[in-house]
């Protein structure tokens, strides 16, 4: 028997798929209306908004929003931004991001499909840290894992949510320069289950988002990669040559085979990592039995 006593509307508003599409309204919403007003007063100027400030006023609405907004959502709210422990599990994100990406860049030179041609510049660094670090890692985790995962998981379960946010990760990426439908199922793959996995394991978003920044700002402004098909300016100058299946072509290493077996192979063992700690949700319905079997006992 139901003895939930909270009024219609709200059981309504409450019901996971519903909640995940209120959240992503508000979001996307919120932050494609300050992007607006943001493009409307250069436009006043004759003038366009420089990339780097329309994402990081995407970003910072988004963040906000969240804060204000969205992590009150749900049966359960929560919020994945909390601050105890942050700086650790950032920093474990950033450095995860780091050495997986500097792995697979090292297996590709050992393979012959990459080298240093000279050194690069500094001039665009800066820059990039916000165009490939910060904005994709806060606008895509806050989408993909903290709204997405997460009410797909609390209706269907930890395996379904893991799933269909690395497919749909992988498809946003089909409108990049030089996408394909390889290089999209790679990134649901590799970057899918990897950021995913980092998600369930501590449940907070600020190891996938160390990570989210970290992978980009490796690939791009240290070893001169495409990031996810679009140009970088490393700190060397380098070049892929070789085999698509090996260079990912002009998409990037991502692309490539050597990203997808050394970041599914961790991926899967964060995943390991998730299940020994319990971080295994069952289906709705599942909970919903064992509660009324519990219940009669």
């Amino acid at each position: 028997m139901d003895n939930d006593e909270r009024p219609l509307l709200k059981r309504i508003i409450d019901y996971p798929l519903v909640t995940m599409v209120v959240a992503l309204t508000v979001l996307i919403g919120f932050s494609g209306f300050a992007g607006g007003i943001l493009e409307l007063g250069y436009k006043a100027s004759g003038s366009e908004p420089p990339k780097w400030l329309s994402g990081l006023l995407a970003a910072a609405v988004m963040l906000i929003v969240y804060k204000l907004i969205i992590r009150h959502l749900g049966e359960r709210p929560r919020d994945d931004l909390s601050g105890p422990g942050s700086v650790r599990e950032l920093s474990f994100g950033l450095l995860i991001g780091a050495v997986l990406f500097s792995a697979i860049v090292g297996i590709a030179a050992l393979l012959g499909v990459y080298r240093i041609t000279g050194l690069g510049v500094w001039a665009f660094l800066g820059l990039a840290l916000i165009n490939d670090g910060l904005v994709p890692a806060v606008g895509e985790e806050l989408l993909f894992r903290a709204i997405i995962f997460r009410w797909t998981e609390e209706f269907a379960g930890s395996w379904i949510a893991l799933i269909l946010s690395a497919v749909l990760f992988g498809a946003s990426h089909l409108w990049n320069p030089s996408a394909t439908w390889v290089a999209a199922g790679a990134i649901a793959v590799e970057a899918g289950l990897l950021l995913g996995a980092s998600y369930m394991l501590t449940r907070r978003l600020w190891m996938p988002m160390g990570i989210h920044a970290s992978w980009n700002v490796t690939q791009g402004e240290v070893y001169d990669i495409p990031v996810s098909g679009n140009p970088a300016h490393g700190l060397v100058d380098a070049r892929l040559e070789g085999p698509p299946l090996l260079t990912g072509a002009g998409f990037g290493l991502e692309a490539s085979l050597i990203a997808i077996v050394v970041a599914t192979l961790f991926g899967c063992w964060l995943l390991r990592l998730a299940a020994r700690h319990g971080q295994i949700m069952t289906p709705s319905w599942t909970r919903r039995e064992t509660k009324l079997v519990h219940d009669e006992l």
